[in-house]
């Protein structure tokens, strides 16, 4: 049986042109880029190269990019580097952040909170997910050092209004940091016009290698490092970089400004077949996120009646590969948070199904898929009634 996969919200394939440009910086280019002789500077212009490549596709200066191992990683040095800075220069305790941030985000700031006493705030959503800017503007307070909210939701998919949270956080001083992990593998990131002072990007969610990622820094911003050692990466992430994996991400994320458009404007219709058709076809089928302001490759939905995590199973063995709601809670027998902080019920939350879409994905997957997914859903239902 071929198996079909619809689960790129939670990785991507490595894209071959990505895999051609990494491949010398295993073998023939491998030096250290700490290093003075001739493999080391070798590397080094890799390395250099890469980060000019990064920020003249965000709009920065290549001192403002900063690599790390994923996204998570980011997340974590954007709060805790802000945090700990604050706390050595009293300028403030407050997080403010939305409720479904991802949990690179959320359990950092709760840990930020219990081990060192910083208080988070969090930010009203609607039923979609949404942040508001007038929420952001009326929750700042005069201790709050920083705003964190997702560009794009990876559960729901929902979009929420970047540039202007920016302008609201750039005109009250309070920097403001977005998870862009799944909005910036398809809409082109500019930290000018986002108004943003930390983004954090994931290589693997835009067909790059796993294990590295970037935090765009401002220049200006204070932060503590979290990994101390060694003067890399402009003192901030002391560790050798992955020559290799940085190579690979600069050529994945300029292949996503080159060919983004494109690859939207062929997800963006089976996205909506299959929402359209989901929701005619499957009685007790909700959409969940956004109608149109969301991820344009993404579908999700809950089913009553259903357990997600069996339909899942059910998908996987008729040769689809979904997930339910986010790939971080896959096997976890509770509802999602996600789901509950958007008001709907716990057994409701449990039949969560995340459908998404890659940029080689066929009309024929689609269809397949439309056409099975309707048994299913009623096998499960079965099963579990």
């Amino acid at each position: 049986m071929t198996h079909t996969y619809l689960d790129y919200a939670a990785t991507t394939p490595v894209d071959e042109r990505v895999m051609a440009a990494m491949q010398p910086y295993f073998t023939r280019n491998f030096g250290n880029p700490s290093s003075p002789h001739h493999f080391g500077q070798q590397a080094e212009k890799a390395l250099e190269k890469a980060r000019r490549s990064l920020a003249d596709q965000i709009n920065a200066h290549p001192s403002e990019i900063i690599f790390t191992s994923c996204g998570s990683e980011s997340d974590n040095l954007a709060l805790r580097g802000i945090a700990l800075a604050a706390r050595q220069e009293d300028t403030g305790n407050h997080l403010l952040i939305s409720p479904i941030e991802h949990p690179a985000v959320l359990e950092t700031a709760h840990q930020l909170a219990s081990l060192y006493g910083f208080e988070i705030g969090f930010l009203p959503i609607d039923h979609h997910g949404l942040v508001s800017p007038s929420d952001v503007q009326s929750n700042l307070r005069e201790d709050t050092i920083l705003v964190s909210v997702m560009g794009a939701n990876n559960e729901v998919g929902t979009l929420n209004p970047l540039s202007e949270i920016g302008k609201i956080c750039r005109e009250s001083g309070v920097p403001f940091h977005t998870d862009a992990v799944q909005f910036g593998a398809h809409f082109p990131v500019d930290v000018a016009e986002l108004q943003v002072d930390l983004v954090s990007l994931g290589a693997h969610k835009f067909y790059g290698p796993k294990g590295v990622g970037v935090l765009y820094v401002r220049s200006g911003l204070n932060l503590r490092p979290m990994l101390t050692g060694g003067s890399q990466e402009f003192g901030l992430r002391a560790a050798t970089q992955n020559i290799p994996l940085i190579v690979g991400l600069a050529e994945a994320y300029q292949l996503v400004k080159v060919e983004g458009s494109i690859r939207i404007s062929r997800v963006l219709p089976l996205r909506d077949q299959i929402i359209q058709t989901i929701l005619k076809e499957i009685p007790g089928s909700q959409l969940t996120g956004a109608p149109q302001k969301r991820l344009p490759n993404h579908a999700s939905f809950v089913f009553e009646g259903v357990d997600g995590n069996l339909l899942v199973q059910v998908l996987d063995t008729a040769g689809f590969a979904c997930s339910s709601g986010s790939a971080c809670k896959t096997g976890d027998p509770k509802p999602s948070s996600v789901l509950t902080s958007l008001g709907y019920q716990p057994g409701l939350a449990l039949g969560s199904l995340r459908v998404s879409l890659g940029k080689d994905t066929s009309e024929e997957d689609v269809e397949r898929f439309l056409k099975i997914l309707p048994g299913c859903v009623a096998k499960v239902r079965g099963l579990t009634s």
